[in-house]
């Protein structure tokens, strides 16, 4: 895979590069920022760019080779269908109730890389989802990390650096990554998956850029629930208080409650843009700019910022403490207030 497959990260791309052709590579990474926006994708490049067995062309008159890889070589490809002797992929075991790596994944990590790689320059062990390192795990992990054999690099992964312990996080080089521009996620859409501008347009901004997410996402799957809970807040759903009440329960029933509030913040958001002028090109409702204009003219600036607050927060604590069925009913019986009240 080379760096050019990879959308975006210029920063982290050129550090890791400078690393790599000045032989200052850390014993330990992090990188972390949002999902699917290409975080693990350059952790595998970064293994494969230290263990190729075919760097690329020369540069410039130096003669030295570019940091990159072949993607072609046996290494590469060893490594990306993680079947490399000298790389490991650590991860949340997928079949748990609770998603944890467990202190006895990183007692393997310990034993394996002690010993000196069999065949590449470097051993690499990527922790993806670090955040769900266990206590036990994490305390184990920091000793290996304290004194690491010279010939190991470990690449920490996560969307969530604030879960890692702060001693964790200090022994290792910390690089951010974020979304990538959003016009270069749409031109990927359409170069890759061959899709009409349109469609990548509504991909980009309901993925907010995360072309991981981006790549792998049913555009008409989405448009499929975009109207269904489209029709939740639409004027004459709105206007009985049985009918609200009764669309709640039934979603609530079908445990689809969450999906419903998410997309009525997306809805919500898109009026708030829209009442502040921003440029329709960033609305994901932006094929119903009449329904939003409506309640963009005549809702209260107040309550829509409160309520996106409102429904952020539920987001964050998930079902844990809120009973989604009553947030709901609450969140469409104050919609149905304000368009009331603007009547």
């Amino acid at each position: 895979m080379p760096l050019t497959d990879i959308i975006g990260h210029e920063r982290p791309k050129a550090i890791l590069k400078a690393a790599i052709r000045h032989d200052r590579v850390a014993h330990a990474y992090l990188f972390h920022g949002d999902p699917a926006i290409g975080k693990r994708l350059t952790a595998i490049w970064f293994a494969q760019a230290l263990n190729c067995d075919a760097p690329v062309a020369p540069e410039g008159s130096s003669g030295s080779p570019e940091p990159d890889t072949c993607g072609i070589c046996r290494s590469c490809r060893d490594i990306e269908s993680l079947t490399h002797p000298d790389f490991m992929l650590v991860e949340p075991e997928r079949e748990a109730a609770n998603l944890q790596i467990k202190i006895e994944q990183v007692r393997e990590i310990e034993q394996r890389m002690i010993y000196r790689p069999l065949i590449g320059q470097r051993k690499v062990c990527l922790i993806d989802e670090a955040d769900r390192l266990t206590l036990g795990a994490s305390n184990a992990l920091l000793k290996t990390l304290e004194e690491p054999p010279d010939h190991s690099l470990f690449l920490l992964v996560t969307s969530r650096p604030s879960a890692l312990p702060a001693t964790v996080r200090s022994r290792c080089q910390t690089l951010r990554f974020a979304p990538p521009a959003r016009a270069r996620v749409e031109a990927a859409l359409i170069a890759t998956r061959e899709m009409p501008p349109a469609e990548a347009r509504f991909l980009a901004v309901f993925t907010e850029a995360r072309i991981g997410e981006a790549l792998t996402t049913d555009p008409q799957a989405l448009r499929t629930q975009q109207a269904e809970f489209g029709a939740l807040v639409a004027p004459a759903a709105l206007r009985s208080v049985t009918g609200v009440l009764s669309a709640a329960e039934a979603l609530h029933r079908a445990e689809r409650a969450p999906e419903a509030l998410e997309w009525i913040f997306r809805w919500v958001r898109d009026i708030v843009l829209l009442r502040l002028g921003a440029d329709p090109e960033l609305l994901l409702y932006n094929d119903r700019l009449p329904a939003l204009r409506e309640p963009a003219e005549t809702m209260s600036l107040e309550m829509l910022l409160t309520l996106l607050e409102d429904l952020d927060a539920f987001a964050r604590a998930g079902s844990r403490n809120l009973n989604p069925q009553l947030v709901l009913e609450s969140v469409l019986l104050r919609l149905r207030d304000a368009a009331c009240a603007a009547a």
